[in-house]
């Protein structure tokens, strides 16, 4: 986590209504959680946010807001931080920007921002020439007009 704090996208409703599917949340290492916390926990290769309901120890018991279960208990080591923020159903977007589809859409998006920003530099520049040649016509003719 750059800077101390992640980005990561919910991916079930074990938190609801507290966190929904596809919320983004804000991640912060941190030295020591408390019941209540809610935290993100390695367990093999997946992340799981759910709320700390009791300690034990070194040991944390969490639980989903939605689950009637609590989870087995989680080292802390295993602890990546505490949920600090979150925002509502922004995850379907940044999860379709996953895809090759969305990838395909974001380089388009580029591709067409930068063109329009080079066609209006060059039109600016068009426009600038065109009004220096029309100061060089009407002073070739003053100087014509003096001969």
């Amino acid at each position: 986590m750059p800077f101390g704090i992640g980005v990561a996208v919910v991916l079930s409703g074990s938190m609801e209504p507290t966190l929904g599917i596809n919320d983004v949340i804000f991640v912060r290492e941190t030295d020591s959680y408390e019941v209540g916390d809610i935290v993100v926990y390695q367990s093999g290769q997946t992340l799981i946010v759910h709320r700390i309901i009791a300690k034990d120890g070194e040991n944390l018991i969490t639980r989903g807001d939605a689950n009637n279960t609590a989870d087995a208990p989680v080292e802390r080591y295993a602890v990546k931080g505490e949920v600090i923020a979150h925002i509502p159903a922004v995850g379907m977007a940044v999860n379709a920007l996953k895809t090759p589809a969305g990838i395909l859409i974001v380089l388009i998006a580029a591709f067409a921002l930068t063109e329009l920003s080079f066609r209006k530099e060059k039109d600016k520049d068009e426009r600038e020439l065109e009004a220096i040649k029309a100061e060089i016509r009407r002073l070739k003719e003053k100087q014509e007009e003096k001969e």
